[in-house]
């Protein structure tokens, strides 16, 4: 992995080799043992410079983000570590908070993913946030509202988009109800439930695809309605992967 490691393992933002072996010696067992996934695309994803991975929530916890970001360290070559902005709660979980950033997985805030990328890194972003994942099992293919701050920051930065379409995480955690109000009890966006009542994962095949990378124009300091419409063409991009994909698997059982 292409990390500025110090003689000590970790890098200048504290991105810690030793708690990164760890951490995928366990996701390599999720990723190829229990839920097998499957990756298609992986060469769009730019071997070195910066570039922002795009795409859908899926699935009661984020084990979307979890498997991103294990795929582009075992299918590329050399790895590459995929940094995301983790949702804000995390930092209150003291042991949760440790590991997420010794793991490359900061704070979602503005200048943390304008620094990471003028670094050449490579970004992890959900534009659907929390809503994505809090997503029904009938809804599973859906995609809410994106937020916009993703598209100013790839025009401020100059960062091409990598559209991905992630398969299989709502059925992976099949979510009938949301519990908000425990939710908020417990500092946290949500409790999600199950038939089986706790959110744990099901052994079910996962797939991740990536797109051709998107490369907009501008500042980032545009009009709100530019914005909305680049925002859509990169929306309609990931819709257009789920929905081919979500019919080959089906036509191939």
């Amino acid at each position: 992995m292409e990390l500025p490691f110090n003689a000590y393992g970790v890098d200048p933002y504290g991105v810690s080799k030793w708690h990164l072996r760890i951490v995928f010696e366990a996701m390599s067992f999720f990723y190829r043992q229990y839920f097998r996934v499957r990756c298609h695309g992986i060469e769009n994803v730019p071997a070195r410079g910066r570039a922002m991975l795009v795409g859908n929530h899926s699935g009661g916890v984020a084990v979307d983000g979890a498997m991103i970001v294990t795929s582009c360290f075992l299918e590329m070559e050399p790895p590459r570590l995929a940094q995301g902005m983790a949702e804000k709660f995390i930092n209150a979980m003291p042991v949760a908070s440790t590991w997420t950033s010794r793991c490359g997985q900061f704070p979602g805030l503005p200048e943390h993913a304008v620094r990471l990328l003028e670094e050449d890194r490579l970004l992890m972003v959900f534009p659907e946030g929390a809503r994505g994942t809090a997503k029904l099992y009938p809804h599973r293919y859906d995609l809410v509202d994106f937020g916009t701050g993703f598209m100013r920051l790839a025009l401020k930065t100059r960062s091409p988009i990598v559209p991905f379409g992630f398969l299989g995480g709502g059925a992976a955690i099949p979510t009938v109800a949301n519990l908000y109000g425990l939710g908020r009890l417990l500092g946290v966006p949500y409790v999600p439930v199950t038939p089986y009542l706790l959110p744990l994962p099901l052994p079910v095949p996962l797939e991740i695809h990536y797109g051709e990378p998107m490369v907009f124009e501008g500042t980032g300091n545009e009009d709100d309605v530019v914005i909305q419409g680049y925002v859509e063409q990169v929306k309609s991009r990931i819709a257009g992967i789920i929905e081919q994909r979500r019919h080959e698997r089906w036509e191939g059982r």
